[in-house]
């Protein structure tokens, strides 16, 4: 026997064991979502809003995609660090997802070396953009961004305004403000949202930078004035809040919400995944309890999420060269 002979049933061996895994992966394909749950992992606490998105969309999308059961499981910590890694590093099988928020993710890996790639992820669908707002209590001498920044340049970084972290959405665009009206404030950053609401009602906090949505209710119940919001045009849920661009200061930023799977999902499984995601955002039922739950809703789909995500990656890290947030 040659050398080539030898050469060649080596070769004829490797291109075998190729073809069985690419039908093996086939026969998974075929046989998914059927042999189990799919784990949904929500890198932030149960009953927030990342949360509640997850849970309602999922309710809509099994019936869109038969067989399917899904599990939703809270994986909390290190600022949603420790779900991220999680979905990243979970086998790309279709039987696990997660929710991804962005400039969260973004931030966490511009500031440390986390276990998880941005770039890597599988996009499968961005559902919630909720843009960031600046609140203020109803009896607040300010009542446009014109009266903060004059207020600001009078008490240069003495003006507080609380946020929910270092490298919050809140934050960065408490610092797009500052940038863009040339001005300095000082920064409070709380542990989330809900002490950010209880300082500002109880009139210990001047001014508050949170999500359109989580500051809706005290818009609707007359315990706060939003002087901006974040979009690129008003949300439908308030319309008589101005953009920061209405009043003259290009400044966006939000809190985008979607789903992802690990890297190497096959694309079998990614796309009937999109199909049935998509189909769900666009269907009645989601959006009237989407709507019901006062859900920014900007549904992005596939590569589409991917180029939004890739695009706030290149905002936030743009931001970071001008002014590190943790200076």
């Amino acid at each position: 026997m040659t050398d080539f002979s030898l050469r060649r049933r080596g070769a004829l061996g490797v291109f075998a064991l190729a073809a069985a895994q690419t039908l093996a992966k086939s026969a998974h394909a075929a046989e998914w979502p059927n042999e189990r749950p799919i784990l949904a992992i929500v890198p932030f606490p149960a009953g927030g809003g990342v949360d509640v998105m997850t849970r309602v969309l999922l309710q809509h999308v099994q019936t869109h995609l038969p067989g399917a059961r899904f599990v939703v499981e809270n994986r909390v910590g290190a600022a949603g660090q420790l779900g991220f890694e999680a979905i990243f590093r979970a086998a790309p099988d279709g039987y696990t997802l997660g929710a991804l928020t962005t400039p969260a993710a973004n931030t966490i890996a511009i500031e440390r070396q986390p276990q998880y790639r941005i770039a890597d992820f599988t996009f499968l669908a961005n559902v919630v953009d909720d843009p960031g707002g600046f609140f203020v209590r109803p009896d607040s001498p300010w009542r446009s961004l014109d009266d903060l920044r004059a207020a600001a340049r009078q008490r240069p970084a003495e003006l507080a305004y609380g946020t929910a972290g270092v490298g919050s959405d809140d934050h960065l665009l408490g610092l797009a403000f500052e940038a863009a009206a040339d001005v300095r404030l000082s920064h409070i950053p709380y542990n989330g949202t809900p002490p950010i609401i209880t300082d500002l009602i109880g009139d210990r906090l001047a001014l508050g930078s949170l999500n359109m949505g989580e500051g809706f209710p005290l818009l609707r119940e007359g315990r706060a004035r939003a002087l901006a919001q974040g979009g690129t045009e008003r949300w439908s849920g308030t319309p008589d809040v101005p953009t920061f661009r209405e009043q003259g200061l290009d400044v966006i930023g939000g809190s985008a919400r979607g789903l992802v799977a690990p890297p190497g999902l096959p694309a079998a499984i990614r796309d009937r995944l999109t199909a049935a995601i998509g189909a769900a955002l666009d269907g009645a039922p989601f959006k009237a309890e989407a709507a019901r739950l006062n859900l920014p809703l900007r549904p992005i789909v596939g590569a589409e999420y991917q180029a939004f995500v890739m695009a706030n990656d290149a905002a936030a890290r743009a931001l970071w060269q001008r002014r590190p947030w943790r200076e």
